[in-house]
């Protein structure tokens, strides 16, 4: 048995219990821990098995009891589970910590959909396990393989469902693939997506679209995929108060922006519909932006053109996404969103947002609003 133990400061190393004091009952085992004193306040705790490798054998888990012996703060849960669930399952299981007077985090189940061409029918002899990050953590290396749903093959791509327990994560930022496998052997992934199983957004969607040469006699394969986008509710509605600003004090806090969106070169990449953009920084976040006066064209987001918009808003810091998307109105709305270029006019600094995507009803996953995250082109 191991726990890692998370904090508001980071978690600790995985700590494995062979080697630790214990004073055992009758079904029950007391263990001295020390953990790092700049872990911060414990809010999550993760137990597994050290690992599933020849194991016929399964650990049913009761009552989980933590006391800090410094301050006497208790907690203490049922836990009721068995690890792993199956003999080839998921070998972790987590909980957040309940402190009084301290709001706790709840458990979610996320899913995962895998989007590959070759992953099931190598799935006997491969290895493959996935970790999602976001603001409150991980979820640690998860089996991907162990328990598949809703699977889905074509001639040429497939996709399956994974469930993954966890302590709510917050905002989704990477995940972390490792695979490895028992003979030689190519394995084609597209993309994740990863969604909590009782909404239906956001979706958070990270584009891997590469092949894995897999060698046996080497190391696992370790890759770590950063967002792509997130596809958001497109029902939502906005709106925006074109008088914001005023003379004076307000004026001077206030920082322009140059926009420029690329409409792809394919054919019906051309929209007429209203267009919104959102900028999201480290400080703040802007109004909804309507991008109706392009300073190119008279009829903006026409197939291969270049729009730009200047904006002014208040000071955000360094932006870390954006929203963009519209509201499906006119004839032939579909949108081929290629790119989105920022420049900050206060610090010099152009931020890129890769798109290369369909925003329509009818293409893709149908979605006419994403959210985009950036790097940097010069500082």
């Amino acid at each position: 048995l191991i726990m890692v133990f998370y904090g508001s400061n980071g978690k600790s190393n995985p700590v494995s219990m062979e080697n630790k004091v214990e004073h055992q009952a009758k079904n029950q085992i007391t263990y001295d821990i020390h953990l790092p004193s700049d872990l911060g306040m414990l809010y999550k705790v993760r137990l597994g098995l050290q690992s599933l490798e020849n194991s016929t054998s399964q650990l049913s888990l009761c009552h989980f009891k933590m006391q800090n012996t410094s301050t006497l703060d208790t907690f203490s849960l049922t836990i009721n589970k068995t690890l792993p669930p199956s003999l080839n399952g998921d070998r972790w299981i987590e909980f957040p910590i309940e402190w009084p007077l301290k709001e706790a985090l709840s458990v979610v189940t996320y899913q995962l959909t895998v989007f590959s061409r070759n992953i099931l029918s190598e799935r006997n002899l491969v290895h493959m396990t996935a970790c999602i990050h976001g603001t409150h953590g991980d979820t640690g290396d998860r089996s991907l393989l162990w328990s598949l749903q809703n699977v889905q093959q074509g001639e040429d791509n497939e996709s399956f469902l994974v469930i993954v327990d966890a302590v709510e994560l917050g905002e989704l930022d990477k995940v972390v693939l490792l695979i490895s496998s028992k003979t030689d052997c190519q394995l084609d992934i597209k993309k994740l997506h990863v969604k909590e199983a009782v909404k239906k957004h956001p979706i958070y969607v990270f584009e891997v679209n590469e092949a894995f040469s897999v060698d046996a006699n080497k190391p696992e394969i370790q890759r770590e995929i950063p967002i792509s986008f997130v596809i958001q509710d497109d029902k939502q509605k906005y709106s925006i108060d074109n008088n914001l600003y005023k003379e004076g004090s307000q004026a001077r806090n206030l920082t322009e922006y140059t926009i420029k969106v690329y409409t792809g070169d394919k054919r019906g990449a051309g929209t007429d519909a209203n267009v919104h953009i959102i900028l999201f920084g480290n400080d703040d976040k802007s109004e909804v932006f309507q991008l109706s006066h392009s300073l190119e064209h008279q009829d903006p987001f026409e197939r291969g053109k270049v729009d730009t918009f200047k904006i002014k808003t208040k000071k955000l810091g360094s932006l870390h996404s954006i929203e963009i998307g519209h509201d499906g109105k006119g004839f032939a709305s579909g949108w081929f969103l290629e790119k989105v270029e920022i420049t900050d006019a206060s610090k010099n600094s152009v931020y890129c947002f890769n798109c290369n995507r369909w925003l329509a009803e009818d293409e893709g996953d149908g979605s006419t609003i994403v959210q985009l995250y950036p790097y940097l082109l010069d500082f």
